[in-house]
């Protein structure tokens, strides 16, 4: 992988993104960092870094639980991610928010600075996220946690997708992909460490940390009907499909998400229950 080329993709997406990012009417990032944030707990007082922090699904989440006399710090690549975030912060008063731009895999931060770090869907993005953790494991203070996200990786679906978008995208589509993001790129990258527990576990371990906790739930996305989950799609990792398909298969593709998913969802809104994998650890005390 061409990291400089991998990271410069992702920057541009996200920036490009960033001003509807999140914001479709279509819930799942939210409540997904929401969840997160609950499972690591961050005590009043203390001091959190998010990676990747977007426009706060999480940040803000983490803020609200370590009050005022705690300080939040998210990080983000992308330069419009972090603007939203801080015109957010801004928005909201809350003072004790803190966003800059930094690349997540190489966090130019002083060691044991915070006590807890959190990545909803962001961390495992970093070209060598395996090494990468070990630098997240040098910013803890002793006894200090990491949270982060990951879908539940299986050989047998498509990768960051609700598993009913196996059957919906057909296979064909995704030569358009660049070469890393083409399927079975994608599962030799990520299901190798993140796909199997025990391997998952060690490389935990391997990366200073200890008493790791793996757990599979459901996080429920939820969107108002078929066109407004497609609109949402584009805001998100799905966009790097769209951007790269022809014209004709495009809207060939959006018009059968969109009659799918309205089947599926019936009077109601569309309600997919999307497998989510939160691993927690924490270092030495």
């Amino acid at each position: 992988m061409d990291e400089t080329k991998y990271k410069s993709t992702v920057t541009e997406a996200f920036n490009e993104a960033a001003a509807t990012y999140d914001q479709m009417g279509v819930e799942f990032f939210t409540p997904m960092g929401r969840r997160l944030v609950e499972r690591i707990a961050p005590r009043p007082g203390g001091r959190v870094l998010d990676v990747g922090c977007g426009r706060g699904a999480v940040l803000f989440e983490a803020a609200d639980r370590v009050g005022p006399s705690g300080h939040v710090l998210g990080i983000d690549i992308a330069p419009a991610m972090v603007e939203a975030a801080r015109e957010r912060a801004a928005a909201l008063g809350t003072r004790h928010v803190e966003v800059r731009v930094m690349d997540g895999e190489h966090p130019a931060l002083p060691p044991a600075s915070f006590d807890a770090v959190t990545g909803s869907y962001s961390v495992i993005f970093l070209p060598d996220a395996p090494k990468a953790l070990g630098r997240y494991a040098a910013l803890l203070r002793p006894a200090g946690r990491i949270a982060f996200t990951s879908p539940v990786f299986t050989d047998d679906t498509f990768p960051f997708l609700p598993p009913i978008f196996t059957e919906l995208i057909p296979e064909r589509l995704l030569r358009n992909l660049p070469a890393e993001w083409q399927p079975e790129a994608l599962k030799r990258r990520f299901n190798s460490w993140l796909g199997d527990g025990d391997e998952l576990t060690g490389t935990m371990l391997r990366a200073g940390f200890e008493d790791v906790e793996i757990t599979d739930e459901h996080v429920q996305l939820v969107a108002a009907d078929g066109t407004t989950w497609v609109d949402w799609s584009h805001t998100q990792g799905m966009r790097l499909l769209w951007r790269h398909l022809p014209a004709y298969e495009s809207a060939q593709l959006r018009k059968r998400l969109i009659t799918e998913l309205d089947r599926l969802r019936g009077d109601g809104p569309l309600r997919l229950p999307t497998p989510v994998r939160f691993v927690l650890a924490s270092v030495g005390g």
